[in-house]
């Protein structure tokens, strides 16, 4: 667990402070004072990884020298009580090496300092504690005064605010979280005090080695002894009260593993002896409930609380689900129908079925929509047919931009979650029996936040709405709440992609909504859109060339670049800008002090805002082009046509827009869009990346980040899909925490099942008491979609054995043959085709048989949709033929090549089933008689094209291996 720490003092004269005595001391170099004409030689001191003066733009370069600098401060300070510089002190996560830590100082110390003009002393001290754990942490002494050519000028007292204080303490936090992510690190950091979290305990000073030094050799010390008594103070409450602990962790996660808790008491107590009875009183804990061992072994756990809170979800959303008052009269949809049909707007059939299914009288409806299925055309014809039965409608996301384009494309009146919950704590704007309250970007959703709306929307007799992705980005608090309230409560389903023109960006596009990743890379890399540079800073360069290009060719599109950092974001912008500029696209520069810091705008710069703000009526994310600007005032039109205007002294929250994150992104649709892919990215953003354009999308990499593409393939498709303490409580073959590599001792599944109010734990035989969730009985629609599932999870579980028998060089016996057969009718016997399109898809993906019979169902079903739109298309079905063939015939060779001649053979029996089933597929075998040379075909011999295959590769043509038989 990363721990947070960041604080800021003044280093002054009135304290008997001396800018060269703290720097030497703190470089652990040697320093003469020229004011006291004495040196300050603190060069035997240990623990100092890294030390560098970064200087600002326009800084004179002897200023590098650190002698040389802060003698130059001290005699520009003529005051006795002279404030000489300003110290952050900040820790770095543990978790990261040297290297990596000495980068991300070095990167928020330019970021956030240098480019506001201030001169930095940088050191990271790497110090081991006498637990022998590392605590490396950074010391940056910041100039107070602006510097110029000529040395220092006047004091700026701008740097000097509160609010920029608590900006730079976000900021670190921001920094910090985002490089962890990048460095595919499972941690956190928080920059909330401990109180704003909600959270009872004090928070501590930090103690450096000499205050520890000072300790351990018993001389005194009042920093000491304060964070002692702080220590002991927050684990004697930990003690007297675990469960605070426990609702701390589960901010931000909803299970946790005993490393979590350790971490947490080391922070939180004073001494070994402390330590362990926080340990002993937060496994002991009656808030504490233990579910299963994880994918690397350990235990993991969640809170009473974290239950509760599902629980009371569990019972909002059903009693929503149960309630029908908000019906809408068939005249009123189909005149709403009508009036968007007038409009050119024609609902497909899955629009329609949406449509119907949020405009019934259950006060609860679930969307789940791929990337630009025209979610919120949907919902636009929905609001006439509410505002037509006389209802309100109102429109909430997480994000500002994300309401901002709910509102855009709907019509309904929207703003984030987060404006309309204070608006409800002022008792102000409350939900009533007459509205419609629609959730956009449900899936960013954490479990608290949903409970608390879902809970007040059901006590006002309001009608919600959910619309989202549960495979875009995730929830940044912790929890899953859409995905589980889909699964629990049934969702409509929209897959049919229309923003991508062409139709094999749709394909790619459901591929990357269905978890195949890979397959949308390749499709994309065939296409000319994939590109590598020996490194990043090439990939970026390349990226702006195709986007200056772009630009070039057509202006009047809509475009942006997006990557994963807000690093990254602002090197593009600046080359971007530059590009611009040499094209004389740019006015003249006016130099704004933002709360990013200094930033250069211009007449025709594109700019983001990032702060919401109604009087302007912005939000985090909104984009404009600057029309004209002074110091003091800037004039903008939105992305949306409207020109507004505003004062800096006012407003200072902006940046360039040209570039942005991927979580910036999500909800946004352009025309093209330019992609650089770092190793932060997972599969849930690259779906988002790869999914805002209309016309076209290009990703670019460096060779230093990702070693070749395949690696890109595999980092790009890490599933970080965020977990649910209720995952854990379902039976162990259908509990989605598989699909995470998480499996469950059998003998706490059973406990779970048999005695309801007591779980096993592992802490001594304590048994924990557990409040399991009691199930409502089904209604006929939930025992028949449970009865779907079943079937669905029994042809699953059939295709499993059959793959594991394979996997061990077996043919299937005759009792998994009858199994698999009696399997498949069931399944047709609800939809037509349905064993075909599912086992094509496992044997494309094996692991998702593996998933779908564990008991988690959205990717089969998801696939299931993509692979009868192939097979219903018999030139797309032709494709997937020739690149299958292709890719085992290649297999075949290089397992030949390589002496492999069990995984050849294994080829080869999946080419013959592939070529005998031709003999069933005439439509398919037509097509691909004109495609012979891409089979390999070389010669003639004019049989039927499944056996001319099997003869040009020496195929034994009367067997086959595989479900295709």
């Amino acid at each position: 667990m990363a721990i947070y720490h960041f604080s800021a003092k003044i280093i002054s004269r009135a304290a008997g402070s001396s800018a060269l005595a703290s720097a030497a001391y703190r470089s652990a170099s040697r320093l003469h004072d020229q004011r006291l004409d004495r040196h300050h030689d603190f060069s035997n001191k240990a623990g100092v990884v890294h030390s560098e003066v970064m200087l600002p733009e326009g800084a004179p370069e002897h200023l590098s020298d650190r002698e040389r600098l802060w003698n130059d401060v001290e005699a520009v300070e003529l005051r006795k009580d002279a404030q000489l510089a300003r110290e952050i002190e900040f820790a770095i996560p543990r978790e990261m090496t040297k290297e990596q830590g000495i980068e991300l100082a070095r990167d928020f110390v330019r970021d956030e300092f240098v480019e506001r003009g201030m001169i930095a002393d940088l050191n990271v001290h790497w110090d081991i504690g006498a637990d022998g754990l590392a605590k490396p942490h950074a010391h940056v002494m910041l100039t107070m005064r602006d510097v110029g050519e000529d040395g220092f000028g006047k004091k700026n007292r701008d740097w000097n605010r509160t609010d920029l204080l608590e900006k730079w303490r976000e900021r670190w936090s921001e920094h910090v979280n985002q490089r962890l992510a990048e460095l595919d690190i499972d941690a956190r950091i928080d920059h909330r005090s401990l109180e704003a979290q909600g959270i009872d305990l004090e928070p501590q000073h930090k103690i450096g080695p000499a205050a520890s030094r000072m300790a351990a050799q018993g001389l005194e010390s009042e920093r000491v002894d304060d964070h002692r008594e702080i220590a002991r103070s927050n684990g004697d409450k930990i003690i007297a009260n675990p469960g605070m602990a426990l609702d701390a962790i589960t901010r931000t996660q909803a299970t946790f593993t005993t490393r979590d808790l350790a971490m947490f008491a080391h922070r939180h107590s004073e001494g070994k002896y402390q330590f362990d009875q926080v340990m002993a009183s937060l496994r002991g804990a009656p808030e504490l409930v233990v579910l299963g061992k994880d994918g690397r072994g350990e235990d993991r756990f969640t809170s009473q609380d974290m239950i509760e809170t599902e629980q009371r979800l569990a019972r909002a959303t059903q009693a929503l689900a149960e309630r029908e008052h908000h019906r809408v009269a068939e005249r009123d949809r189909e005149r709403a129908i009508a009036n968007a049909e007038r409009r050119g707007l024609a609902l497909s059939p899955e629009q329609r079925s949406a449509f119907e299914h949020v405009t019934d009288a259950k006060d609860l409806g679930v969307v789940i929509g791929y990337a630009g299925t025209g979610k919120s055309a949907m919902l636009g014809v929905a609001r006439e047919a509410w505002e037509g039965e006389g209802l309100a409608v109102r429109g909430v996301a997480l994000s500002g931009i994300a309401a901002d384009n709910l509102e855009s494309g709907s019509g309904i009146a929207s703003r984030t979650i987060a404006s309309m919950e204070r608006q409800w704590e002022q008792g102000r704007e409350l939900l009533t029996n007459r509205d419609v309250l629609v959730i956009d970007e449900a899936g960013m959703i954490g479990t608290r936040q949903m409970e608390r709306v879902l809970g007040e929307a059901e006590k006002r007799g309001a009608k919600v709405v959910l619309v989202g992705d549960p495979e875009q980005l995730q929830a940044i608090e912790a929890g899953a709440a859409f995905r589980s309230i889909a699964e629990r409560r049934g969702s409509v389903e929209i897959t049919e992609i229309r923003r991508q023109r062409e139709d094999w960006q749709r394909h790619a596009t459901r591929q990357l909504a269905s978890g195949r990743t890979a397959e949308a890379i390749r499709a994309y890399d065939e296409a000319g859109h994939v590109h590598m540079a020996e490194t990043r800073e090439g990939a970026r360069a390349n990226l702006i060339d195709r986007w200056d290009r772009d630009r070039a060719l057509a202006p009047g599109g809509s475009r942006i670049i997006l990557t994963h950092t807000n690093d990254e974001v602002r090197e593009l912008n600046l080359a971007a800008r530059e590009r611009l500029r040499a094209a004389g696209d740019l006015g003249g520069d006016v130099s704004i002090s933002t709360e990013r810091g200094e930033r250069r705008f211009a007449t025709g710069d594109r700019i983001m805002f990032l702060l919401n703000e109604r009087s302007l009526g912005v939000k985090n994310g909104t984009l404009g082009q600057v029309q004209s600007l002074t110091q003091a005032r800037i004039a903008v039109m939105l992305d949306d046509g409207r020109a507004i205007a505003f004062d800096v002294k006012d407003y200072t929250t902006i940046d360039h827009g040209y570039a942005a994150t991927v979580h910036k992104a999500q909800g946004v649709t352009v025309d093209r869009v330019h992609v650089l892919a770092t190793p932060g990215l997972d599969r849930h953003a690259a779906y988002v990346a790869l999914s805002r354009h209309r016309d076209r999308v290009d990703l670019h990499y460096g060779h230093d980040d990702f070693a070749d593409q395949s690696r890109l393939v595999r980092t790009l498709s890490r599933d970080r899909s965020r977990d649910m303490a209720s995952d854990y409580a379902q039976e162990p073959e259908r509990r989605f925490a598989e699909r995470r590599g998480i499996t469950f001792r059998e003998r706490v599944a059973d406990l779970v099942r048999k005695v309801p109010d007591k779980v096993r734990g592992m802490f001594d035989g304590l048994r924990l008491p557990v409040e399991r969730p009691v199930e409502p009985a089904k209604s006929p629609e939930e025992q028949a979609r449970q009865a779907r599932r079943n079937i669905v999870q029994r042809h699953a579980r059939a295709v499993v054995r059959i793959f594991e028998s394979f996997n061990k060089g077996l043919q299937a016996d005759a009792g998994q043959v009858r199994e698999i057969n009696e399997a498949r009718k069931g399944l047709n016997a609800l939809r037509e085709y349905a064993s075909r399109d599912l086992e094509t898809a496992y044997k494309k993906d094996p692991p998702l048989a593996r998933e779908t019979a564990g008991g988690s169902f959205n990717r089969a079903m998801r696939a299931l949709q993509l692979e009868a739109e192939i097979r219903l298309d018999p030139g797309r079905r032709a494709d997937q033929f020739v690149e299958r063939w292709a890719r085992l015939s290649g297999g075949a060779n290089r397992a030949y090549v390589a002496g492999d001649y069990t995984g050849r053979k294994s080829a080869l029996n999946e080419m013959a089933g592939m070529a005998k089933g031709l003999e069933r597929d005439p439509q398919l075998e037509s097509l691909l008689a004109a495609r012979k040379a891409e089979l390999g075909i070389s010669v003639d011999t004019g049989r039927r094209l499944g056996a001319e295959l099997a003869f040009n590769h020496g195929i034994d043509f009367g067997r086959g291996r595989g479900l295709g038989r």
